[in-house]
């Protein structure tokens, strides 16, 4: 039998995860499926790790005027965070 997690719980779980430096895909995915079980939104957690192969994200990256392009070194996939205007 697994413990059992409260919502206040896997949100300083999934916190101190994105703490740390290092960290696999399988653990991300671990991490991932405790978030949509709480629904608990990642938010900018979302930036540190790329959305097909969930490895740290590392890699190329482009600016344009709408969209902040970081080109995953793993896996090749392009993943684009919308940039907020500045007013």
């Amino acid at each position: 039998m697994g413990v059992k997690l409260s919502r206040i719980g896997a949100k300083e779980k999934i916190d101190e995860f994105f703490k740390r430096k290092d960290f696999t895909a399988e653990e991300v995915r671990k991490i991932k499926r405790i978030a949509m079980k709480f629904r608990i939104r990642l938010g900018d957690y979302k930036k540190k790790f790329c959305k097909t192969c969930l490895s740290k994200l590392e890699g190329k990256i482009r600016v344009s005027k709408f969209y902040k392009t970081v080109e995953c070194r793993g896996c090749g996939c392009q993943n684009r965070f919308s940039v907020q205007k500045r007013t």
